[in-house]
């Protein structure tokens, strides 16, 4: 007897063939779109994703949507580590390292704060703090695979990724012009632009849009804000270990946690070529908007027009926290110099 069979593994895949294709043909249209447009293709993947809502209550499509938005997009976030190399992070110097940690554990925890203030739970308020400080969507996506689930997890998290989206691509078109204005220096911009714009394209975007120096120095500071991603993956299972009423000690992190890591390690040894983290960063991008693609398939827009404003002042309340502390840090020499 054989487990590995082809007739097992046919059975076994085969029930989750249509939910994945749904999710695939989605995703190939955002990604045509944004490719044509110039707009987030996560943003894409959402709106036409919610479009084919309906299907979501066909027993044919179920398992597989499900399979596409969380498999797959653990296996994404896993990928990203291809994105991250120590060097990155000591280039920065232990100043600039320093003022990026403080200011993502400011909107963190403004987020808890924020939440409490407009009477939303603990949940909501990591959701958004980590995606704001993080890296917009792919943080968020992959926090909501961490923190343990409510009725309103799916909505919240949709509507999250949808946030930070448009937030981070109006930032990519307001920032520029913002420290023009305000006479920053391209260094000092581009470490606004690295500092404060959620998502990682959208601070491509925005840094090169004002000289190549500052999109260098931009997307440096941006993928060390990804590279703390596992890190504030740990915190979070640590308090919601010791919240729920957990005894401490050792807790289970979840595989696609300690993938990241193991991913990032490799890379920062120069372990991977690049002949596998190219294409392999391509394949993380393609299998997180299959997720998102999937997750807005899920969702119902009713359920999302629901929630009111209280849910979009959190964010923006975040958005402008990190902004004005990050500011702050330029102004008085701490970090863009």
């Amino acid at each position: 007897m054989t487990f590995f069979s082809p007739m097992r593994v046919r059975s076994s895949l085969a029930p989750l063939f249509p939910g994945v294709l749904l999710a695939l043909v989605v995703a190939t249209a955002a990604k045509f779109l944004s490719e044509h447009y110039g707009a987030p293709v996560m943003l894409f993947a959402l709106l036409i994703g919610m479009a084919f809502n309906f299907l979501s209550d066909d027993p044919r499509f179920a398992s597989g949507l499900e399979t596409a938005s969380k498999t797959l997009l653990r296996a994404g976030i896993v990928l990203l580590g291809l994105r991250i190399t120590a060097g990155d992070v000591v280039a920065l110097g232990p100043w600039t390292f320093l003022t990026v940690l403080g200011l993502m554990a400011a909107t963190i925890a403004s987020g808890f704060v924020c939440a409490r203030i407009f009477g939303r739970g603990w949940r909501f308020g990591l959701l958004t703090g980590g995606a704001v400080a993080i890296c917009g969507a792919s943080a968020a996506l992959a926090l909501a695979a961490t923190i343990p689930p409510d009725k309103d997890s799916e909505r919240n998290t949709l509507f999250t990724v949808v946030s930070v989206t448009a937030l981070s691509t109006l930032a990519m078109i307001a920032y520029p012009i913002l420290f023009a204005f305000l006479g920053l220096a391209d260094t000092q911009s581009g470490f606004m632009i690295g500092a404060t714009v959620h998502d990682v394209a959208q601070v491509v975007g925005a840094g090169y849009s004002i000289s190549p120096e500052a999109g260098d120095i931009a997307t440096i500071i941006k993928l060390v804000r990804v590279a703390m991603l596992p890190v504030v993956l740990i915190v979070a299972l640590l308090a919601i270990s010791r919240g729920s009423g957990g005894r401490g000690g050792a807790i289970r992190l979840p595989l696609f946690v300690v993938g990241f890591v193991v991913v990032s390690a490799l890379n920062s040894l120069g372990l991977v070529p690049q002949a596998v983290a190219a294409p392999g960063i391509d394949l993380s991008s393609w299998m997180l908007v299959i997720a998102i693609s999937a997750l807005g398939v899920r969702t119902n827009l009713k359920d999302m027009m629901q929630l009111g404003w209280k849910h979009v002042a959190i964010v923006v309340c975040e958005t402008l926290l990190l902004l004005g502390l990050a500011l702050l840090a330029v102004e008085t020499g701490i970090a863009g110099g």
